[in-house]
């Protein structure tokens, strides 16, 4: 078993609860950590079914984010976990964290993240 990390990938949402969250968008930062069983990968060294393709992930990603909106970072995250699990049936494990960057908030914050896993 082995982790690919995808670490600070950065994407526009307009999530939020607020009406000027919801006109004008806001950055987001997410990471991906997906545990399978690379060795397997390693061995056939070809881009298939065992491999977890970043690619693919980051513009699964810059879709989601395109065409949903939600009031919560929980929703985003945990929306997000399940379809990426969905997406990569070779995965045991799949983390994903969500920063909504510099939320509107009366004083500051750098970001504010959830964290939510799935296991097989």
């Amino acid at each position: 078993m082995g982790t690919i990390k995808m670490r600070n990938m950065s994407f526009f949402g307009y999530h939020g609860l607020t009406s000027a969250e919801k006109e004008m968008a806001k950055r987001y930062s997410v990471d991906v950590d997906i545990e399978y069983d690379t060795a397997t990968a390693a061995a056939n060294d070809r881009l298939d079914n065992s491999v977890v393709n970043y690619e693919t992930i980051y513009w699964t990603i810059e879709k989601f984010f395109h065409n949903n909106r939600f009031h919560l970072t929980e929703t985003v995250a945990e929306r997000l976990a399940d379809l990426l699990f969905a997406n990569q049936p070779m995965a045991k494990k799949l983390v994903v964290r969500v920063r909504k960057n510099h939320p509107p908030f009366p004083g500051f914050m750098e970001w504010v993240e959830v964290e939510t896993e799935r296991n097989r």
